[in-house]
Formats: C-alpha cells, sequence, structure tokens
C-alpha cells in the first residue's frame, strides 16, 4: 500500500506543511562531492504508477554531476526492506535512502535510521514526528488532488455528456480528496458534470479494476479517471472501448494515443533535487518537504489527443490559478448525502480538509 489517510493538522503544527523545506538540527553534515542516493519500491519501477512516478524522478537525477542513484524494485513491505537499506548503506554507501512505501515506516525505517545515524532516510507520507522519530529520518509528500482538480477542469471539456467514471481503491482521505477535487475542477467548467465512483477495496487489483472501468463505460461515462496504484489497466480498457481517459501517479500517454487528455502527477524530481543540494552543499537535508503547484511539487501530464482545445487552454488557466493560490474548496458543499459539509472559502492547505470523510453532492457513490 502506497498511500493513506494523513494528518495535515499534525503536521502544520511542525510549522513546516507549507514549506518548501523544513530542517531540525542533526550536526555532523559535511559537503561532499560525490553523493548516493538509494530508493526502494514496492513494485517493478515501470508499473505506469506508483513506483513509477518516483523512478522518473530518479532517472532526471541521474543527470546531476556527482550523484550516483542505486534502486530496488518488488521490494515487500516486511523486513526484506530493512534488509535492502542495509545492503545499500554497507554495500553502496548510500548517503541517503527513499522509502518510497507507506509500510516501509514502521518499523523498518524507524530502525535503520537509529542503526545508521548518519545516514539520511526520507519516507513517502508524512509519518515523521519530531518529538519522537529519529533526526535523520524524515518525511516528504505532495497534495495530489490540486493536479486531480486540473484533470477535472480538462475532463469536463473533453466530455461530451458531462458523465465521468472514477476508479478508486479505498475510500481514505487522500483518494476522497482527489475525487471530490476531479468533480470540482469539472463543474468549474461544467455545472452539470457529475462523477460516478467505484471503489475496489485494494490499492492493486487489475482484474477489479477492469470490471469496475468497463461498469463506469457501461454506465454511461465517456471520461474515466482513477486513484489506483498503477492505472495500466483502467487506461488501456477505456482506450479499448473508445473512452477517453485522466491519469494518475504517472505518464500513461503511451498506454492511450487516441484517449489520453493529461493526468494528475506528483513532481518527486523537486523533493529528491532538495536532498541532493543537500548533502552535496553540506547543509542540513530536510526533515520535512511538502506542497503542491504553489512550491513545483505536483504537476499535470503534457496532454493528449483526448483534450480539445478549449480543455487544455482552461486546465492551463487552472494551474495558473492554483499557483496563484485560488482555492478548490469553496463552500457552501454538500456532501452526496445531503449534509452541509464546507461553509466557506477553504484555503487549499487548510488542515480543516483532514476530516475529509464524504463524497460531494454530484459524485455518485458510497463510502461504505
Amino acid at each position: 500500500m502506497t498511500m493513506t489517510s494523513f494528518s495535515r493538522r499534525g503536521f502544520l503544527k511542525s510549522g513546516a506543511a507549507l514549506a518548501a523545506a523544513s530542517v531540525l538540527p542533526m550536526g555532523g553534515a559535511h559537503a561532499a562531492s560525490n553523493i548516493t542516493i538509494g530508493a526502494i519500491y514496492v513494485g517493478p519501477r515501470d508499473d505506469f504508477g506508483w513506483n513509477q512516478s518516483h523512478a522518473a524522478a530518479m532517472d532526471i537525477l541521474r543527470n546531476v554531476p556527482g550523484v550516483t542513484v542505486i534502486e530496488e524494485e518488488n521490494v515487500p513491505e516486511t523486513d526484506a526492506v530493512a534488509r535492502s537499506m542495509e545492503s545499500m548503506i554497507n554495500l553502496d554507501g548510500a548517503n541517503l535512502i527513499l522509502a518510497t512505501s507507506f509500510g516501509y515506516y514502521n518499523p523498518f525505517v524507524l530502525e535503520t535510521a537509529a542503526k545508521y545515524p548518519d545516514v539520511q532516510l526520507r519516507h513517502c507520507a508524512p509519518l515523521w514526528n519530531p518529538d519522537t522519530d529519529p533526526k535523520n529520518a524524515g518525511s516528504y509528500f505532495s497534495y495530489l488532488n490540486q493536479a486531480h482538480f486540473v484533470n477535472g477542469v480538462a475532463a469536463g471539456l473533453s466530455s461530451p455528456t458531462g458523465k465521468l467514471g472514477f476508479v478508486a481503491a479505498k475510500p481514505v482521505q487522500t483518494v476522497l480528496s482527489n475525487c471530490n477535487s476531479f468533480l470540482l475542477g469539472a463543474r468549474s467548467v461544467n455545472p452539470n458534470a457529475t462523477v460516478q465512483v467505484i471503489f475496489t477495496g485494494e490499492w492493486s487489483m487489475p482484474v477489479r479494476e477492469a470490471e469496475a472501468t468497463n461498469a463506469l463505460i457501461d454506465a454511461g461515462c465517456d471520461v474515466v479517471s482513477c486513484h489506483v496504484d498503477s492505472p495500466k489497466v483502467v487506461i488501456e480498457t477505456a482506450e479499448a472501448r473508445g473512452v477517453k481517459t485522466c491519469g494518475h501517479n504517472a505518464d500513461q500517454r503511451q498506454l492511450a494515443p487516441n484517449g489520453f487528455i493529461t493526468g494528475a502527477e506528483s513532481k518527486w524530481s523537486t523533493t529528491y533535487k532538495i536532498y541532493a543540494n543537500a548533502l552535496m552543499n553540506g547543509e542540513e537535508v530536510p526533515n520535512l518537504i511538502a506542497g503542491g503547484y504553489h512550491n513545483d511539487m505536483v504537476m499535470n501530464t503534457p496532454f493528449g489527443a483526448g483534450a480539445t482545445p478549449e480543455a487544455i487552454a482552461a486546465a492551463n488557466a487552472a494551474i495558473d490559478g492554483l499557483k496563484a493560490g485560488k482555492p478548490i474548496y469553496v463552500g457552501p458543499l454538500k456532501d452526496n448525502k445531503g449534509n452541509l459539509v464546507i461553509q466557506g472559502e477553504m484555503d487549499n492547505y487548510a488542515p480543516e480538509l483532514e476530516k475529509m470523510n464524504y463524497l460531494l453532492d454530484g459524485v455518485m457513490g458510497s463510502t461504505t
């Protein structure tokens, strides 16, 4: 599993959530002309999804002079990850290890960080606690719902019917936020747009993902998006049926040469370059990095053939708005059960959004 609900409120208390980087003193930082950075993936690095999003950033890091990149894929969330990290440290001389799957953190990252205090370990989920966890550990993450809002804008203007579908893994906060933001993006350009969501129950279940995609298309959806670890099956299934798609996690354009519109991607290269520069300059490596469009931590996949000219123009305008702080959630907004859930305008990084356990009015589906 790679994503889960997280506490924005707790993260904001650390004073770092909106900063490009936040550092706690660790001592012993020395400049280095050559560094080694390791990355560990729970699945294949070419999965067209979560793992590929990190691997693509590591490919960019390979071109930074003085940086050596090492990777290991298909590492389960067991003590196997601890063995992989120790191997990178003891055999490859890793200065920094990026643990990219949720289940890697506790106890494996924590125990390895305590055992090797001179090595930096960073985990892709906001779990690091500055009060209790090792100072050579840390967290990073992105607000990907901003890019899903842009997906919605483009989908709303690329859909002849305004009927959009969304294949989702589990009804946790991050997934609900992406689905709701997708709806609000679509409704910003087509007030009558709707989103039908189907939850598969697992982060990776290709058969169920194909079934859900077909069911959404059978129900009349002419654009399908998703939040699953690897959107490959969703994108290819929709393309085979002549239905347009919006992607998630990585670049899926080549999977849908006719119907791909755009996709929501985390720009991990921004974070990884910050880490590399800090190590090479002898500076403290940030413990916490988070953000969205305002600090170049999310992006949208270049537009595909499924995007109309009007969709491209509106999506680009939406990106400019997000960079300037334009809010996604502007009330009054009700959930799809009729309850008022957002009263007024909500900042895109408001900790109150951590309470999101609902689907907005306009999303057809249930969290239970």
